[in-house]
């Protein structure tokens, strides 16, 4: 499974874009089948969320990208601890973005072989200090390791080095590419395949040469399956994780809206499906409504899994439609929102689909079946419709309510013998007001914000806890200030000068540890060593400057000593 990051579906050749180059793509989809009417959430970690659980990402506490909101509630079954019991080995390389502690990493969750960035991109909060795209340090198996390339060549690398390893046994590659997600970092060859287009701005340049670098790496995995004989038996899926970021300014493939947007062209993107040995191939459309949510149980139909839900699944098996487009499929109503709040909230920007209609935000109604691109709101002609599919949400914000989610946290768990010391970051705490405190600009930047950490300490025992601005690996102190870098093609701006050199204290609460100490010239973190029982806590850890104004510690380490 290929699941690209921010690519829409106008972003590739074959839905008629006339100026990017993704010609193997256009081959994968004449080969598949297609279905064009799949929906995913509108931002990244939700989606991932849903396609990873079956279940709607507002059950899963996956609905927003920071703020402790994308960490997936550890009692969720996830598809490769499916597989892995069903004998399958599992490896996942990229973007996870569904939590960088235990127990939310994907190594807990029933990935054997694990290649990851942090967070939800690159250069966010909890990846490595200062990664670029190239030459990075990513995460092995819970552990730094420097891999030389860049950063989408070296995921599709890794897989099929796993793939190649366990050739001889069934096997789940999740090839999940941060690319083509901002900051937009792209080799140079490709930047100047689109470099003399005169209608693409220089960022749509970058993208579109991300998007094709993308391409040639699915060239080198089809060779790959080749040449190790698994062609016909492996079964290859292409889509992504929402709309495009942006790519409908230049081409919108006959869909409003962009990411993040609930009208199409936030959530239906590509599905492309292919397995010659279970005659699943052909180049043909299936223009049936289904969603992220149904390819947990798709697969678990499709390839005949032991599987007994722990919890109910959202999601419906589409696999008949995989062999007939033309299938009995029912018309189901689904429905998809834009949250990106620190708690679930109703009305909060959403969609109610059918076959037929879409209702936004309640005050807007669309025919897609002869209206895709939703530029005539019909809701006065057809008042019954929106009334049907507006009783249908009540029902369904209903049983979010009835499950109390707002009442809910999840917590990272420090002290354990799977993660020992827990290097924590504010793109994890939770807070109204955070800028760019989850990512490593804030830290540079000294963004400023206030929240807190849910935080379980799972033995008894005694533990240091130390407060940063900036990681470990950067060795910078506190105060540290350095100017503004220019990435290798100087076309943007990587990196932001920090200016800042007065934080003169910092504070920390937690169980029995508190107070405010002051912040040494040249100290790279502030600590507090003491007894905590087994617990869960709310955490706070600030730096606090000169003017007396508080700011995050960007940057906690927990170890039991």
């Amino acid at each position: 499974m290929v699941i690209t990051d921010d690519q829409g579906y106008g972003d590739m050749g074959n839905r008629g874009n006339p100026i990017i180059k993704t010609p193997n793509l256009d081959r994968l989809h004449d080969e598949s089948v297609r279905f064009t009417n799949y929906h995913v959430s509108t931002t990244c970690a939700p989606s991932r969320g849903s396609l990873m659980t079956g279940r709607h990402c507002n059950r899963l506490n996956v609905f927003h990208t920071i703020t402790g909101r994308s960490l997936l509630w550890e009692d969720e079954r996830l598809l490769p601890q499916v597989l892995a019991e069903n004998g399958y080995v599992n490896g996942m390389f990229g973007k996870w973005h569904l939590g960088d502690n235990y127990p939310f990493r994907p190594e807990d969750r029933g990935f054997h072989e694990v290649v990851r960035h942090g967070a939800g991109g690159i250069t966010q909060g909890p990846d490595y200090w200062r990664n670029d795209y190239f030459d990075d340090t990513y995460w092995h198996n819970g552990e730094l390791e420097a891999y030389e390339g860049y950063c989408t060549d070296v995921f599709f690398e890794e897989a099929m080095e796993f793939i190649e390893a366990n050739k001889e046994q069934p096997f789940f590659a999740y090839i999940s590419t941060n690319a083509p997600h901002a900051p937009y970092n792209v080799p140079e060859e490709y930047y100047n395949l689109y470099k003399d287009v005169p209608e693409l701005p220089d960022r749509f340049k970058r993208f579109y040469g991300m998007i094709t670098n993308i391409d040639d790496n699915m060239q080198r995995l089809e060779e790959k399956l080749d040449a190790l004989g698994l062609r016909e038996n492996t079964i290859l899926i292409f889509t992504t994780d929402n709309g495009t970021a942006g790519g409908n300014r230049i081409y919108d493939g006959g869909l409003r809206g962009s990411k993040g947007s609930v009208y199409e062209g936030g959530h239906r993107v590509p599905f492309f499906v292919r397995w010659p040995a279970g005659g699943v191939e052909g180049g043909y459309d299936v223009d049936r409504l289904v969603a992220h949510y149904d390819v947990l149980p798709t697969f678990v139909d499709l390839l005949g899994l032991q599987f007994t839900p722990v919890k109910p699944l959202d999601g419906k098996s589409f696999a008949r439609l995989f062999h007939d487009a033309e299938a009995e499929w029912p018309n189901r109503i689904l429905y998809m929102d834009t949250q990106r709040k620190q708690n679930l909230l109703k009305y909060q920007t959403y969609t109610v689909m059918d076959e037929r209609w879409r209702l936004v935000n309640g005050n807007e109604l669309y025919d897609v079946t002869t209206d895709l691109a939703q530029t005539q709101n019909v809701i006065e002609s057809h008042p019954e419709v929106a009334a049907r599919l507006a009783e249908g949400y009540e029902r369904w914000w209903q049983s979010f309510e009835s499950e109390r989610l707002n009442e809910r946290y999840a917590y990272i768990k420090v002290g354990s013998q799977y993660e020992n010391p827990s290097r924590i970051s504010a793109h994890d705490m939770l807070t109204g007001k955070h800028l760019h405190v989850w990512h490593q600009y804030g830290a540079a930047n000294a963004s400023q914000g206030t929240g807190r950490w849910k935080v379980e300490f799972v033995e008894d025992g005694e533990y240091r806890i130390s407060l940063r601005r900036f990681p470990v690996e950067s060795g910078l102190p506190i105060n540290a200030t350095f100017p503004e870098e220019e990435r290798r093609l100087e076309l943007d701006r990587v990196f932001p000068a920090s200016v800042k050199d007065d934080f003169t204290a910092a504070y920390l609460y937690v169980a029995g540890l508190s107070g405010e100490r002051k912040i040494q010239e040249g100290q790279e973190a502030v600590s507090y060593t003491g007894f905590v029982p087994a617990g869960r806590y709310d955490m706070e850890a600030q730096l606090i400057d000169a003017a007396g104004r508080v700011y995050p510690a960007y940057y906690v380490e927990i170890e039991k000593l």
